[in-house]
């Protein structure tokens, strides 16, 4: 079971009913998923969100729910979630990733949740490691690794497995990760 994770404008909190609307918009919508190549179908959505929810019910993390604290709003999600992408990232390798409605994109919510997150795997998993990808050109998505103080590595970029031939351009994907040890260093430099 999850306890929710609060920021200063965000909660973190495992999905809902209420959201599956939501849900399926953001894996519907041409412009979010426009790295991803695919549009999910409503039933598509429904079981990703089921398996979703239960793998949060399950760990007590995930790539869970945001949602505006003031307001009660769903916006998408933000959340880690371990990855298996042998032989180019380990598996169990924990993964920081992000989903917005396009509308809630340039606000700093995903930078702001993202750090809650960080947090997390550090001081409550101990984790050494936490590691992001994504198409080589979503800016958007690098540059908030960026502000997150993750580190490209080239030598690990890949061409993904689970993206089909027929989207060469969709298959290249950019390596960052930010170590436990860095994470500490960023934050004793900012007190």
């Amino acid at each position: 079971m999850m306890e929710p994770i609060r920021t200063a404008r965000l909660t973190l909190r495992n999905w809902e009913e209420r959201d599956r609307a939501l849900f399926h918009r953001i894996n519907s919508d041409k412009q979010v998923m426009e790295f991803f190549g695919i549009l999910r179908s409503r039933a598509e959505s429904d079981e990703l969100f089921d398996r979703l929810r239960g793998n949060i019910d399950r760990d007590g993390y995930g790539f869970t729910a945001a949602e505006i604290a003031a307001t009660g709003e769903c916006i998408g999600f933000v959340g880690i979630n371990p990855t298996d992408l042998a032989p180019f990232i380990p598996k169990g390798t924990m993964e920081i990733g992000w989903r917005l409605a396009p509308e809630f994109w340039g606000k700093g919510y995903v930078t702001e949740a993202s750090e809650a997150w960080l947090t997390y795997c550090f001081e409550t998993l101990k984790l050494g490691e936490v590691v992001s990808f994504a198409v080589w050109n979503n800016h958007r998505s690098t540059a908030v690794m960026k502000r997150l103080a993750m580190r490209h590595d080239p030598s690990r970029d890949f061409d993904h497995p689970r993206v089909p031939d027929t989207q060469p351009e969709l298959k290249r994907h950019v390596y960052y990760r930010l170590s436990q040890a860095e994470w500490q260093q960023r934050k004793k430099a900012a007190t």
